[in-house]
């Protein structure tokens, strides 16, 4: 079986959320750390271009994007389910607007100057400027648009009031009782505000959302062990992607296999990853994508969020 290879830098919010759910599966993992900021040679060899931050790699077989990389744990170790039985939709819909409107105000909130001189403290001004121009460039050209502070702060209160009262009535310890994929997409943005003692209380203000982001925390990150990125290629080099998944499904945009396509995120990073589709169904579609130093490689992305496009 081939070793899941995590793509990840250690401050990066959505990277934490793929941490959590590897220690919530108790799953072994092999750990690239990439750069905060673009150029990324080394990932953007494996994913085509695709820049955001985490990537899984398992073998020639490349995901990308937080909610796919779930179910693809899911597969490799069904229990403790991310899905729990008959709350499959309700955990899903959950996570997908905790990934989005909740992590949306958490940027908003973090990247105050106030915030910001702490987080960034031991930079020099020019890293800071270079990290500043990469968002800039990364949340460029999508639909996802900035919040501005004074409106995070202003709607802050309501989220997490009713956050609040949900855990205080719920009778699990967890958001829908027991722990599933909805508890892991909210705890990452409450990580982020928590990294200074600027933004913390935001988060400790709130005793039954300090009591249960602790339990989500305590389930750890797996037992990891560091991999370079020039072995990750090779392992991709050498590997053949999986099999294709056994699905019919008939894509509603008459798109075909074996057409040449780009697909992108619509959001934010939107960079395109051109390749041969493979494979299309309900959650995922997949590319087929050369190149010089990982070999051929399977590009995995989530039906939601993405587009697709002829080339």
């Amino acid at each position: 079986m081939s070793e899941l290879i995590l793509h990840h830098y250690p401050t990066s919010p959505f990277a934490e959320k793929a941490r959590l759910l590897l220690g919530f599966k108790g799953l072994s993992w092999r750990s690239v750390k990439i750069s905060p900021v673009m150029p990324k040679p080394d990932l953007t060899a494996l994913t085509g271009g695709y820049r955001k931050t985490p990537v899984l790699q398992i073998g020639a077989d490349i995901y990308c994007d937080t909610s796919l990389i779930a179910r693809r744990l899911e597969q490799e170790k069904a229990l403790p389910a991310f899905f729990p039985e008959g709350q499959e939709m309700i955990a899903a819909t959950f996570a997908a607007w905790a990934d989005s409107v909740v992590f949306q105000h958490a940027v908003s909130l973090v990247f105050q100057p106030e915030s910001i001189a702490v987080r960034f403290g031991h930079l020099s001004p020019e890293a800071i400027k270079a990290f500043v121009a990469d968002r800039a460039g990364l949340f460029s050209g999508g639909s996802a648009t900035r919040l501005s502070a004074e409106q995070a702060r202003h709607q802050w209160p309501t989220l997490m009031a009713r956050l609040e009262q949900q855990l205080e009535r719920e009778q699990g310890d967890f958001l829908f009782g027991e722990p599933s994929i909805a508890d892991f997409a909210l705890a990452h943005p409450m990580w982020f505000l928590k990294a200074t003692p600027v933004t913390s209380p935001l988060v400790d203000a709130y005793p039954a959302v300090s009591a249960w982001f602790a339990r989500v925390m305590g389930f750890g990150h797996g037992a990891s062990s560091e991999m370079t990125s020039e072995e990750a290629l090779e392992v991709a080099r050498i590997a053949t992607p999986a099999a294709l998944p056994d699905e019919q499904f008939d894509e509603p945009n008459g798109f075909e296999l074996g057409q040449q396509v780009f697909i992108a995120a619509t959001d934010y990073g939107v960079d395109p990853v051109v390749g041969e589709l493979l494979f299309a169904g309900r959650e995922e579609l997949i590319l087929r994508r050369e190149d010089e130093r990982g070999g051929v490689v399977h590009v995995h992305f989530p039906r939601l969020g993405f587009c697709i496009e002829k080339r």
